[in-house]
């Protein structure tokens, strides 16, 4: 999905996956065990391309933007993490998740870890600007599990909900990362305020897109169970939106599902999301996020990373898993 955006950064890329390694050391073995595997699994690593993408277009020429690069992959490795172990999830990235394969206090544990050294990492950058930036979105990262914890098995949960919590918990990683990169690159507050919205938009986006994902994807392609936010109670927009448009029996099977969690409907619940139209109402609000975000980048100078942070907008609307 994303190797062209890669290549665009490709010496920075290669840069950052090295840095990803050595900076998961540690003289405890579990520890570089548990980071190993879920670092090894894979993943995009569209958070932190981000910021390589938005320091290279602004025309930064020092070392840092690898270091926050870095913090950034390790800030959402750390959420997944502690995800897994909340959401009870068996599969990530097509493996095992860390919490099945060990047990859930280690991946909590490995998951403070890791927190505690972008941090370190943070320190060694050594610009207090950043420092907040990040320092404010790890706070609401924290508050959006809250929000969505709050709201499993909510079947009063509405659209604006739904919103504010994939704001906080998804897209303000996003937000940081171009904003954090652009303060890096010694962006003036217009540009800094333009490249945080597009990076809200576009993180936006991808947890729509995912949100569609677990109706219409395969556990294949998309590396965990379909059906998983079903299962686990969790009121997104394709379900407010068939529920609020269905008929009265098939409002009755979503909030029964909501409210007890589990599989046990699966089929009928993906034929009723599919049949009132949720899943495309869900794309179009992602398009609309993608359209805002292209507008941001409208201040910034034309080069290929600013095709490549266009691109980034492209491929999380347009993904397949």
């Amino acid at each position: 999905m994303v190797s062209h955006i890669h290549k665009i950064v490709e010496d920075d890329f290669s840069a950052l996956n090295q840095t990803v390694v050595a900076q998961l050391h540690s003289d405890v073995p579990l520890i570089e065990s548990i980071g190993q595997h879920i670092i090894g699994a894979g993943g995009k690593r569209i958070r932190p391309v981000l910021v390589l993408l938005t320091s290279n277009n602004l025309g930064y020429e020092g070392n840092n933007h690898i270091e926050l690069a870095t913090v950034i992959e390790f800030l959402h490795t750390a959420t997944l993490l502690h995800d897994d172990v909340v959401d009870m999830s068996e599969m990530r990235r097509g493996r095992p998740t860390a919490n099945t394969k060990w047990d859930n206090p280690s991946s909590v544990l490995v998951g403070d870890f890791i927190y505690s050294r972008a941090f370190e990492l943070l320190v060694g950058i050594g610009d207090m600007a950043i420092m907040d930036v990040m320092a404010s979105t790890t706070n609401k990262i924290s508050e959006g599990e809250v929000l969505q914890l709050v709201n499993q098995h909510n079947t009063k949960a509405t659209e604006d909900d739904y919103l504010e919590v994939i704001l906080n918990k998804t897209a303000i990683l996003f937000a940081g990362a171009c904003k954090s990169a652009a303060i890096l690159a010694g962006a003036n507050d217009f540009i800094q305020g333009n490249l945080h919205q597009f990076g809200l938009q576009v993180g936006m986006a991808f947890q729509l897109v995912d949100d569609v994902l677990d109706y219409s994807g395969s556990s294949e392609t998309m590396g965990k169970n379909v059906g998983d936010d079903l299962a686990e109670g969790k009121p997104t927009l394709p379900l407010i939106y068939a529920m609020q448009n269905g008929s009265s029996k098939e409002k009755a099977l979503i909030e029964n599902a909501i409210r007890h969690g589990g599989l046990d409907h699966l089929d009928n619940i993906v034929e009723t999301v599919m049949g009132s139209g949720a899943l495309d109402y869900t794309k179009n609000r992602a398009n609309q996020c993608i359209e805002t975000a292209l507008t941001c980048l409208d201040c910034l100078p034309d080069n290929e990373f600013k095709d490549g942070l266009a691109a980034v907008a492209d491929a999380a609307l347009n993904r397949s898993c």
